[in-house]
């Protein structure tokens, strides 16, 4: 009787450290970030005003590629916005975010973001016409607070 006992106390404290281990790495599997944008920002279907956003990704189990976009303390759904997957060449172990820059006086357009150490990201779905403009407008690469311009979409830049 006394081994039953002690395996169920062993088997529980691996199971409870096992736990405490997901929700410690909660973040990296719905890859939630803070950015902050000292400007307003174009997503697909609005602009945000100049601040900081929590970024997730909605369900990172399932393979719908949809953002949501929240105030930092999760209190405020501001976008829920539809991605298709990207990569880049070279993982960084920063933030990477590319952004158009609008000639026309609009603001700054997110296309793409990379969790840091992730190879795959997500970029944003504009609308087809507007996606034409967008195409044609300058890159800007910026790494965790770091900007880099770039008239390519190689999110190696600046690394």
């Amino acid at each position: 009787m006394k081994i039953s006992k002690i395996y169920i106390a062993i088997g529980l404290v691996i199971a409870l450290s096992l736990f405490l281990e997901l929700f410690a790495h909660a973040d990296e599997f719905d890859q939630a970030t803070t950015i902050t944008f000292s400007q307003a920002i174009q997503i697909p279907g609005q602009v945000l005003p100049a601040g900081t956003y929590l970024f997730r990704l909605a369900d990172a189990s399932a393979n719908e590629n949809i953002v949501q976009i929240f105030s930092p303390d999760r209190t405020v759904l501001y976008a829920t916005v539809r991605t298709i997957p990207t990569t880049r060449q070279k993982p960084t172990g920063d933030t990477v975010v590319s952004v158009a820059e609008p000639e026309t006086g609009q603001p700054d357009a997110l296309l793409k973001w990379f969790y840091p150490g992730r190879e795959v990201g997500v970029e944003f779905v504009y609308p087809k016409q507007q996606e034409k403009k967008l195409a044609q407008d300058r890159r800007q690469i910026v790494v965790a607070g770091q900007a880099t311009r770039s008239n390519t979409d190689d999110e190696t830049v600046g690394n």
